[in-house]
């Protein structure tokens, strides 16, 4: 699969700036989630805006940086902050981190992200490990559906046993995504929830199935920072995000350095 001609010129800046040829583990960070970087050792850290050709990510919760270094022995390059299709960015640029891992040659994606909670079982703070996309208004191509979802299954059930092994208690479920930027009203999050969906974000699904069609292997992983509209009563709030996010950074921290020595 053909790459547009910035990605590789990414690189090639990257690596006249001290990044290596080759990197084992990509990771992008979802909202509130960028303090997984400071995990990251003997790291190296470059502003989205000092990188050509990069977007700007303007989402609080996103420091918009890129940062590289080791996690147990395994080179790792973390995406602290992502670009979502409100902003103002082509779906085809919503995907740069996953193109760019590619170009890296990873053989593992983490992606991670700040949902919703549809699932009247879900409590703000779980962490969802994501078997299956709802996908709503996107315009995307995407590869066989039959491979793709019995591949990624897979992949979400060794995610699982890999948490079970760290005494991590995790969610699975479906992510079911939206265009944002605005909540979903007391209405949608009814429908959404007949339709299957166990969580609700604005992010993520482009990059699973770019990551598909990449053939690299992916593991999904939800913190659900709030109850969606209509669960609770509650007025929805970014802030609940941030705090919700504070409280399980250690933890998930811990799971997905767990991923990047096992997955």
């Amino acid at each position: 699969m053909s790459l547009p001609e910035y990605i590789p010129e990414i690189k090639s800046f990257l690596t006249e700036h001290g990044f290596p040829e080759q990197v084992d583990a990509a990771v992008i960070l979802g909202s509130g989630l960028g303090s997984f970087g400071d995990h990251i050792e003997n790291s190296d850290t470059i502003p989205y805006e000092d990188i050509p050709s990069f977007p700007v990510s303007t989402v609080e919760g996103h420091s918009g940086s890129l940062i590289f270094g080791e996690v147990g022995g395994k080179s790792v390059v973390a995406f602290s902050g992502r670009f979502h299709h409100y902003e103002g960015h082509d779906f085809a640029k919503t995907v740069l981190p996953v193109q760019l891992a590619s170009v890296f040659g990873v053989n593992k994606l983490i992606i991670s992200n700040a949902a919703g909670g549809i699932n009247l079982r879900y409590h703000v703070g779980d962490l969802m490990i994501i078997d299956s996309i709802i996908k709503q208004f996107m315009m995307v191509s995407e590869p066989a559906v039959s491979t793709w979802s019995s591949r990624f299954e897979e992949y979400a059930l060794e995610v699982k046993q890999i948490a079970r092994d760290l005494g991590i208690e995790t969610q699975m479920g479906t992510y079911l995504y939206v265009k944002g930027p605005n909540y979903e009203s007391k209405a949608e999050i009814k429908a959404f929830r007949k339709m299957g969906g166990d969580a609700v974000g604005m992010s993520t699904a482009p990059e699973l199935i770019e990551a598909a069609k990449l053939d690299i292997k992916t593991a999904a992983i939800s913190l659900i920072t709030n109850a969606a509209a209509g669960v609770t009563g509650e007025k929805l709030d970014h802030a609940e995000v941030k705090e919700a996010a504070d409280k399980k950074k250690e933890v998930f921290a811990r799971l997905v350095k767990g991923l990047i020595q096992q997955f």
